[in-house]
């Protein structure tokens, strides 16, 4: 007979620990606030004596890479930085890298920063290891050596890069982007310490944050949809949403933070099983002709594409309502219970776009509807659009533009 007890202590609902390690998808996860104090065993464990970061400008002003330095320092004889990443890296971004790596002699790679950082991090690792150009690694699988042990800390909760083996790199002159991926690229281990992502100026938290949501919808709907795919889609999904207005309004909520690092990674692992869709072939072509950030274009393009899917996977996306059931109302009170699930999750969305203060029209970002034909040329031949789960050309994409116009 159970004895009763006057300990009347609250029990938190969510018994999750905050610090953990997990094998996803053969990568090593440490998740936690102060997890990259890590990172001087794992680089030991890897074997790496001359370490390269790979970051950029912006990351490397807040110290963190530095912090990181020392933190090897014990167990490296030196450790070097490559800082010269910018956005949306170019094959020149990667050959300087991999010149400044040749000249270091470098044993190991960390990915340090946004997803800019993490694929120059595994396109340097390409050509380091494999020699020739990035062209030579467009498709899936292409490098025939083996290739440097690399860890991956991403300092933004937005495009999963750390969980995928895909470096998206974009030719210099074309500014098209390659999808090189190989199994070997992967990291080996990834630190997700919440710490590295509060610093974050508020733009790219909110412009990687929608990103992230953008993926995690994709992903659920895909050709290549898997009930692995799903799983991680839907639990970041629930994380993505439930945390991503309350981690711009309290940037310092290391929870918060936490739930949207996590939830940003599992939307990059659901990626690397299924692909993405209409609004990333889509979002694209905007982002190399007109510079408007890449997960602004998503946000913007997402909740279109959900609607014209719906037609062809409206049940799917109903399973998605189910986690935002707590946010039963949208704008003007808007209620979600009568409403599809393709359009719920499609005015969630927006919902959430505007809450960043982002405009949801492509014409308030300066884009004459004359160039959508020609966007619509450009998006039929990104290699996402054959992933969507209803069939998109040149027209469908056209329309979906201008649905977004």
């Amino acid at each position: 007979m159970p004895t009763e007890t006057q300990d009347h202590t609250e029990i938190p609902a969510d018994l999750t620990p905050l610090s953990w390690s997990a094998t996803m998808g053969g990568i090593r996860v440490h998740s936690g606030p102060g997890t990259l104090s890590e990172i001087g065993e794992l680089v030991q464990l890897l074997g790496g004596r001359r370490p390269l970061i790979v970051t950029d400008p912006g990351v490397r002003a807040t110290g963190h890479p530095e912090r990181a330095v020392e933190l090897m320092g014990a167990e490296s004889s030196e450790v070097f930085i490559f800082d010269g990443v910018a956005e949306n890296p170019t094959t020149r971004h990667v050959e300087a890298g991999t010149e400044y790596a040749r000249e270091h002699e470098i044993d190991l790679v960390v990915g340090f920063g946004g997803g800019s950082a993490m694929d120059c991090a595994k396109g340097i690792n390409f050509l380091l290891t494999n020699g020739g150009k990035m062209e030579d690694y467009w498709g899936i699988n292409k490098a025939t050596e083996p290739m440097l042990p690399a860890i991956g800390i991403p300092t933004t909760a937005g495009t999963g890069s750390e969980a995928q083996s895909f470096a998206l790199i974009a030719q210099e002159e074309s500014h098209r982007k390659m999808a090189c991926g190989d199994e070997k690229a992967r990291f080996a281990h990834v630190i997700l310490d919440p710490n590295l992502t509060v610093s974050a100026p508020r733009p790219v938290a909110v412009a990687t944050g929608i990103d992230a949501i953008g993926h995690a919808v994709e992903s659920y709907v895909t050709l290549k949809r898997t009930p692995v795919s799903r799983l991680y889609a839907r639990e970041a999904w629930r994380l993505l949403v439930a945390s991503y207005l309350e981690s711009l309004a309290d940037p310092g909520n290391l929870a918060v933070a936490g739930q949207m690092q996590l939830g940003a990674h599992l939307a990059g692992a659901a990626i690397e099983c299924s692909m993405l869709g209409a609004a990333h072939a889509c979002a694209n072509p905007l982002t190399a002709r007109f510079d408007i950030p890449h997960g602004i274009a998503v946000g913007v393009l997402v909740p279109h594409v959900v609607r014209f899917n719906s037609a062809a996977v409206g049940p799917l996306y109903d399973e998605l309502v189910p986690a935002v059931q707590d946010l039963m109302t949208l704008d003007e009170g808007q209620m979600l219970a009568p409403m599809s699930g393709g359009a719920v999750v499609a005015s969630l969305i927006e919902t959430l776009v505007r809450g960043g203060s982002v405009q949801n029209r492509l014409r308030d970002h300066g884009i004459d509807r004359e160039t959508l034909p020609s966007l619509a040329e450009e998006a039929a031949d990104q290699w996402t659009a054959g992933f969507n789960p209803r069939p998109v050309g040149r027209q469908e994409l056209l329309d979906i533009y201008e649905a977004a116009y």
